[in-house]
């Protein structure tokens, strides 16, 4: 028997207002599917970059890669999860956006029972990010200077907690004294204000002269010269973020000249492309939360209907910490 859930489409690129609300039957699980009911979703910026177009999505398409909820219903071959389960999923499959789908057991992954949903996903999608970018990009180890701007945002504060618990040395990019407080609060050891401060210069001084091995820049183009101007000698940027416009028209030779430098722009799910690697990515997130590393800082919640509103508030910056949509 089908079982209706409400689900947000999009038929055409654009802003907020693109976002429809369907009602679908579901049919019966399949096979290696289960049926996921969501309690509460993550808002992410990517999420807006699919609404928008800046990445391209075959229409009609859902939107929303994480949520946290239970499975409702198993398909045939769902070995590993049981009806009542508390699971999540981070993606790489969209259409987070719904009450109620049949998901692939393959991308879910269970969740602990000390982490409740609003803080799984609020988590899972910022919090594997800063596992891959720390721990399988980069590759940070104790001791080195990392440089992170937007240091109090989504991805960022969760950067500089992961960061300070592994024993680097923080240096985080601001832009406004709130947000230092928040970054510090993180465990930040230096905080530079963007918007007063020549960031490089402050690298500079902050490091003798040396600059920074690792620069992770979830900024884009604002920031691309900055990124270019801290590395140090043989130093990697990790560009992981569009939100001050993609970096394009990339010269070679700027990196030979800046010191021999290493650049990569990762995606998230080329370093964890099996369902053994998703589960191991977010047990470590949420291991580094039971140690305090990192917290969740959900800053606001939204109705999941009221999703278009959510997209303005971020797209405004009149967002703080994570948002999540509620069912």
């Amino acid at each position: 028997m089908s079982q209706p859930a409400r689900v947000a489409r999009i038929t055409r690129t654009g802003g907020p207002e693109v976002i429809e609300w369907v009602d679908v039957d579901l049919p019966p699980p399949g096979p290696g599917e289960v049926r996921f009911r969501s309690t509460a979703v993550g808002l992410n910026y990517i999420d807006a970059y699919h609404r928008s177009g800046v990445y391209p999505v075959d229409l009609p398409a859902g939107l929303g890669s994480e949520a946290a909820g239970f499975v409702e219903m198993t398909g045939p071959d769902s070995d590993g999860f049981s009806a009542g389960d508390r699971v999540g999923t981070f993606g790489p499959a969209r259409g987070a956006y719904a009450t109620a789908r049949n998901v692939p057991v393959e991308q879910l992954v269970h969740l602990p029972p000390a982490v409740d949903d609003r803080t799984a996903a609020a988590l899972m999608l910022k919090g594997g990010t800063a596992a891959m970018l720390v721990e399988q990009c980069a590759r940070v180890t104790a001791g080195q200077a990392v440089l992170v701007h937007a240091a109090a945002g989504g991805v960022g504060h969760l950067l500089v907690g992961w960061l300070k618990a592994i024993g680097a040395t923080v240096i985080g990019s601001v832009g406004s004294e709130e947000k230092a407080a928040m970054a510090r609060a993180a465990g930040a050891d230096h905080v530079i204000l963007h918007r007063t401060e020549d960031v490089a210069a402050r690298v500079r001084e902050i490091t003798d002269g040396v600059g920074v091995p690792v620069v992770l820049d979830g900024i884009g183009k604002a920031t691309w010269d900055i990124s270019l101007a801290a590395a140090a000698r043989r130093g990697l940027i990790v560009s992981y973020g569009n939100a001050g416009g993609a970096v394009d028209g990339v010269n070679l030779g700027v990196l030979a000249a800046r010191g021999s430098l290493f650049v990569t722009r990762p995606t998230l799910f080329d370093y964890a492309t099996t369902p053994a690697e998703r589960q191991a990515m977010a047990d470590r997130v949420f291991a580094m939360l039971a140690r305090g590393a990192i917290k969740p800082e959900i800053g606001q919640t939204f109705a999941l209907e009221d999703v278009a509103a959510a997209h303005r508030a971020m797209e405004a910056g009149e967002t703080r910490g994570s948002t999540v949509l509620l069912v």
